[in-house]
């Protein structure tokens, strides 16, 4: 069994490579998947299950501690990735799961924009500065390379300029924002990764033809874009099952009544297969949401094996 670290991940990864990979792996049958939780959100333990039938099988365990960034200079979310034969359940190897993470994520988000964004946007917007955002900010680059302005928008401002001096060292034209309100109404693509309760982007703010991404929401209670964003969207989301399963972004537009569930048009199975049609206009507003799940992980560990020459 070999264990695989952050490191080898990231020798062997890139956006373009994963991206295909995901694209290509929604195109076969849906991988079964199950998730349990234990703990606050504070404080939270939870696990991933997927089984690809006859292929892989993988458990990630996961831990969630929002303050460890600022208290313990550690990631807020951590885990390990645990992958199986499918076809005989033989131990194949332990991932970094931290890794795998921010891989998925940014990945799931890219692939996401690009089947709903324009074509050639030319603004990104990232609400939200935490480990998760020069990432999305690169896997939105590989799969719309016309952007050429990178808006970092961040509670904490000196975070914000933290990240901004880490991606105009690699080269991307980024700069910091303190207004929200003006960076969305400038943005071709809103993407957001916090924890936010309460909605930080407004409907009202999104300009025809704007592609939502949402990425942080994992809770019922966590949202962050409000009724009018949703109400206003072509909503799709990564899978069905893990948006509905408890993502606030979903359920709480339609609790309140501004959307339906029916107004959720598909997933990534749907778009891929082109079961449903994503942008039917230049001024859409497309609303996506990025809920993660077992899947994911696996679909990516299954590429980090494959790129290293581990086989079932």
């Amino acid at each position: 069994m070999r264990f695989v670290d952050a490191a080898e991940i990231r020798r062997v990864l890139s956006f373009p490579l994963l991206v295909a990979a995901l694209e290509e792996a929604h195109r076969r049958a849906k991988i079964e998947i199950q998730d349990g939780f234990l703990g606050s959100e504070n404080r939270q333990y939870f696990v991933r299950h997927a089984v690809d039938r006859g292929r892989f099988m993988a458990s990630k365990l996961i831990t969630s501690f929002p303050d460890n960034p600022a208290k313990a200079n550690l990631p807020a979310v951590q885990a390990v990735c645990v992958v199986f034969d499918g076809s005989n359940g033989r131990p194949l190897a332990v991932l970094d799961g931290t890794e795998i993470t921010y891989w998925r994520t940014a990945a799931d988000s890219a692939l996401g924009a690009k089947l709903l964004a324009v074509p050639r946007p030319m603004t990104l917007l990232v609400v939200g500065a935490g480990e998760m955002c020069p990432r999305l900010v690169r896997a939105h680059l590989a799969v719309r390379p016309s952007l050429q302005r990178v808006l970092i928008w961040n509670r904490s401002a000196k975070r914000a300029a933290d990240v901004v001096s880490l991606l105009v060292g690699e080269g991307i034209a980024a700069e910091q924002t303190d207004d929200l309100d003006m960076a969305t109404r400038m943005a071709d693509i809103v993407s957001t990764c916090t924890r936010a309760h309460t909605p930080l982007v407004k409907g009202a703010n999104l300009q025809p033809g704007t592609h939502l991404d949402l990425v942080g929401g994992y809770t019922p209670e966590t949202r962050e874009a409000d009724d009018e964003a949703a109400r206003r969207a072509r909503i799709f989301v990564d899978r069905r099952e893990s948006a509905f399963h408890g993502v606030g972004d979903i359920l709480q537009p339609i609790a309140s009544g501004a959307i339906r569930e029916a107004d959720v048009l598909g997933d990534l199975h749907d778009l891929v297969a082109g079961r449903i049609a994503g942008r039917i206009s230049p001024t859409d507003i497309t609303l996506f949401k990025n809920a993660g799940g077992g899947h994911l992980d696996l679909m990516t560990a299954e590429v980090v094996l494959r790129e290293i020459g581990v086989s079932r």
